[in-house]
């Protein structure tokens, strides 16, 4: 966090906020491409990012049927690892495979591929986009499922000044402030969040022991921004986000926490030649610790601790769109991203002390260029597009040594790897009536190996996992056909076909039941069992998407629903995997929420799935409700009260090989104040 508080004078070293009409600067990136609209898009409004009964970014991403974490946990109670976006089916592994940017940085934790989403708070958002499929083009590689862009919200709709503060179940407590501003011709903002709770004992009722206790969080983070103009057409974006997040996961020696501290300045050209240029840093720790729990669950003793793991992501990103003619679009570029850090362990537990040290870690890079173009042909949107990425695995090791002394255990040094990967994507959209517009696409995409897949083992209960430094990149391709009907000013009525082929899938495989001591983890426990990670031949998912949204007066609407069929094929070691469907991964997800001025009610549901790679321990459908009361008070004072899966469904989150089912969050009750001058 230090990095991220020494970053403030920068950014706000500027003249003081001031009342000053000349130059108007928007704070946003280039405009969408006119080409979007052969894509499956969903725009999620200001409105609703603030209008959720939790408050947090995660729940308003769940609008969006089909995008899901690994694990249904949200993240008070999540693993922070398990926080893993995806779409359409693509799951079976906890790294990303959606790519999620912050005005166009990439989000995703330079080390193991989650996101952090406790350091997004929605009050400093203004839009939420989301394509699903993949091949994002001009935002780099990584977009297997698709792509989430986070837009940050304008001096035009934040308020100048702004405080909220809400109480709720389990002693918790949720509060906002936020200072935003003219900075001469340009604008500025300030804002700060913490919320903490005591948090609910993960592990179901009638299974729990005396181990088991409730799971606390506390998180905090910290933004600034400053939008400057610095000529008639070009304007500098500068901004900085700073995180900590600490949660527990209900017994002793579970705790982990993570930090971070992102930086980023972004110039945009808005003249006849459009142009950006994007340069960013982020700096994150992360540790966690790991406990042995006892079949009666009423001993448990530590058998890792992951005290530290440093990484840094680094990169950059051009994009020029030269004048070529009217309704024509061309957009070239190139990027390149950086990340590199290590996980530090002290590992092997004899009489609840370590005993082995471990180090692992490496360095990935990826360098691309795209070219993309797009015309509006009368009825007609034509656009085509391609990337060609360098990618490179270097620095790759592995140090394991007794703490009591003696000679190195292990000391691997892993061969450095490269190679390159084209990528393209191509549609058209045909307003085939006024209301009416069908469009279809096809693409490809590709994601690196993370540095956590390649090179670190871990453990999840009494399963433990290996590493496989010889992993190889995810490939996918799909294609699309889809419609979209607007009958009336402020609805709209969608619908996709889609289907999927992820080559080479990264999963964690199942080898061998334990008791045992195996490779890359040491002994497993009869009650686990070990996995590596490894490359599987291709997951294949095919499936349907509908959303609708109308705005009718007061009354507001939205739903979406997503039906996907996700099947593995594998063979060798993985082939007992063949014909079974992905980890984490349902058939049925859905969302409806019903808004009428200051009330509004969510809906979820999400049908049957399994834990494990092997379909043997499945997890229950669940149905949820969630509700909002905003009540406008008086000189910008609004009264909330909110509710949380209200009806207390037991919404299954994780499965043991012994049935010891963890829990997602169950009912919880806010009362809260907000104030917006």
């Amino acid at each position: 966090m230090r990095e991220a508080f020494a970053l403030l004078p920068l950014l706000l070293a500027t003249p003081a906020l001031a009342e000053t009409p000349d130059i108007v600067v928007t704070g946003g990136g280039l405009a969408p491409s006119i080409g979007a609209a052969a894509y499956d898009l969903i725009v999620i409004d200001r409105e609703r990012i603030g209008g959720t009964a939790s408050g947090r970014v995660e729940d308003v991403l769940r609008d969006v049927a089909g995008l899901q974490q690994f694990r249904r946990s949200d993240a008070r109670s999540a693993h922070p690892t398990s926080q893993g976006l995806t779409l359409r089916g693509l799951g079976g592994n906890a790294s990303s495979r959606a790519l999620l940017v912050l005005d166009g940085v990439p989000q995703s934790d330079p080390f193991g591929g989650s996101v952090t989403l406790s350091a997004y708070t929605p009050e400093r958002l203004g839009s939420i986009r989301v394509t699903r499929g993949g091949g994002a083009g001009a935002l780099g590689p990584g977009a297997l499922a698709g792509t989430i862009e986070l837009e940050s919200a304008d001096a035009g709709t934040l308020p100048g000044l702004a405080a909220g503060i809400a109480y709720g179940s389990r002693d918790a407590v949720d509060a906002d402030a936020g200072l935003a501003g003219r900075l001469g011709s340009g604008h500025a903002s300030l804002s700060a969040a913490y919320a903490r709770g005591d948090g609910f004992i993960p592990i179901r009722a009638g299974q729990r022991g005396g181990v088991d206790r409730p799971a606390p969080y506390e998180q905090a983070s910290l933004a600034a921004r400053a939008v400057v103009p610095v000529g008639a057409e070009t304007e500098l974006q500068a901004s900085m986000l700073g995180f900590v997040d600490r949660r527990a996961r209900g017994t002793a020696y579970t705790d982990n926490s993570s930090r971070g501290a992102d930086a980023s300045i972004r110039l945009v050209g808005r003249g006849d030649w459009g142009w950006s240029a994007l340069g960013y840093v982020q700096a994150r720790s992360f540790a966690s610790q790991f406990a042995s729990i006892a079949a009666d669950r009423n001993s448990i003793s530590q058998s890792l601790d992951q005290y530290n793991t440093p990484a840094t992501g680094l990169g950059t990103r051009v994009e020029l769109r030269p004048p070529v003619g009217p309704d024509i679009e061309l957009r070239l570029g190139a990027d390149w991203r950086r990340t590199s850090g290590r996980t530090q362990e002290l590992a092997t537990f004899v009489a609840g002390a370590p005993t082995r040290g471990r180090v692992a870690g490496g360095r990935t890079d990826t360098l691309g260029a795209f070219a993309e173009a797009s015309a509006k042909l009368g009825a007609l949107t034509l656009t085509g597009g391609g990337r060609i990425d360098y990618w490179a695995i270097a620095d790759g090791r592995l140090r394991e040594w007794p703490l009591a002394g003696g000679p190195m255990l292990n000391d691997s040094r892993f061969a450095d790897r490269s190679g390159w990967r084209p990528t393209a994507r191509a549609g058209v959209a045909w307003a085939a009536a006024p209301a009416l517009t069908l469009r279809a696409a096809a693409y490809t995409g590709w994601r690196l190996p993370t540095l956590n897949e390649l090179y670190r083992p871990f453990r999840a209960g009494a399963d433990a996992t290996a590493a496989n430094a010889a992993l190889k990149p995810e490939r996918m391709r799909g294609t699309e056909l889809g419609a979209d009907w607007r009958p009336a000013d402020g609805v709209r009525v969608g619908a996709t076909l889609f289907t999927s082929r992820l080559d080479d899938a990264i999963a964690n495989i199942t080898l061998a039941n334990g008791p045992g001591n195996f490779p890359g983890v040491g002994f497993v426990s009869a009650a686990g069992v070990y996995r590596q990670r490894g490359n599987l031949d291709r997951i294949a998912a095919r499936g349907v998407e509908l959303d609708a949204a109308a705005r009718l007066g007061d009354v507001t609407l939205a739903a979406s629903y997503a039906h996907t069929r996700s099947t593995v094929h594998a063979r060798g070691v993985a082939a007992p995997l063949d014909g079974l469907r992905p980890a984490q991964t349902p058939r049925h997800m859905a969302s409806a929420t019903v808004g009428w001025r200051w009330l509004s009610t969510t809906l979820r549901y999400v049908s049957a799935q399994y834990e494990d790679d092997q379909n043997m321990r499945a997890l229950t459908d669940a149905m949820t409700v969630d509700a909002r009361i905003a009540v406008p008070l008086t000189g910008g004072l609004t009264m909330e009260l909110r509710g949380e899966n209200i009806g207390n469904a037991r919404v299954d989150a994780t499965v043991s090989g012994t049935g010891i089912i963890e829990r997602a969050a169950p009912r919880t009750v806010w009362f809260g104040l907000n104030w917006r001058g």
